[in-house]
């Protein structure tokens, strides 16, 4: 059985699966945390539950899936994400990754966090233009067999907003090959490199394809009258966009049906 999500605007109306329902997928919150409720929303509108989780808990609730949103955890003070790889809930989320177990995904300090936590390879440092950027990207999807997008075909491009001052994904010449060989570059940037990421890498995976870092905001591509004014894959109202639905509906369909 399907219902129909009512969404603000006449295109891009979310059909979801009601069996959905029944897949928690957590979103934590740090102090500075200013994306968590957005991640919740784009739970619920691709027809998940969506289940709040603090960061000084030892609880994960039994959720089925973690995100960590986007924001200034802890005032990004040292680095960004440094401190929040402490937060005892992250020990939680760390030993329930390793080994392919817990998909987890990190959405811009989130990625940050992934990275401090060692569950992604690299690091983010501050754009290289240094100034903080907020726009509407486009991206390819470079791998679709990750936890998180199996919704989407390999090699097709969406557009999602992007905002951030430590932006810049860098790592060492032999970590990029890794992770261009074994197939880990799961989207890149197109229509110009934003913020210096080497190699145009906008987002990664481990080697499980259940852990994903991505640096744009694909909880702000969820629902029409909210998104980006264009898309990727098709022609959408002013505000219609919603690239960034595949993202969410890929674990869940992925968790249903494992």
């Amino acid at each position: 059985m399907t219902v129909e999500t009512p969404l603000i605007g006449h295109s891009n109306a979310a059909v979801v699966d009601s069996s959905l329902s029944g897949v928690r997928v957590g979103v934590v919150t740090f102090p500075g945390s200013l994306d968590d409720r957005d991640a919740l929303r784009a739970v619920r509108l691709a027809g998940g539950t969506g289940v709040a989780l603090w960061h000084g808990d030892h609880d994960l609730k039994d959720v089925d899936a973690v995100i960590i949103p986007g924001g200034f955890s802890y005032g990004d003070y040292l680095r960004a994400g440094a401190i929040s790889r402490f937060a005892p809930l992250m020990e939680q989320i760390t030993a329930a990754a390793t080994g392919g177990s817990l998909p987890v995904l990190g959405i811009c300090n989130g990625f940050q966090v992934l990275t401090e936590a060692h569950l992604l390879p690299g690091s983010m440092v501050k754009n290289n233009h240094l100034h903080f950027l907020c726009k509407d990207q486009r991206l390819k999807v470079e791998n679709s067999s990750t936890a998180w997008t199996s919704s989407y075909a390999e090699g097709s491009e969406i557009v999602v907003p992007l905002k951030n001052q430590d932006g810049q994904f860098v790592a060492d010449e032999r970590t990029l090959d890794e992770l261009e060989g074994e197939g880990r570059v799961v989207f890149r940037y197109l229509g110009g490199n934003p913020n210096g990421s080497r190699r145009d890498i906008a987002g990664i995976t481990n080697e499980h394809g259940n852990v994903v870092g991505l640096m744009p905001h694909p909880e702000h591509a969820v629902e029409a009258g909210f998104g980006p004014d264009s898309s990727a894959l098709g022609e959408v109202e002013v505000r219609g966009g919603v690239d960034g639905l595949g993202i969410f509906t890929s674990v869940l369909q992925k968790l249903v049906n494992k």
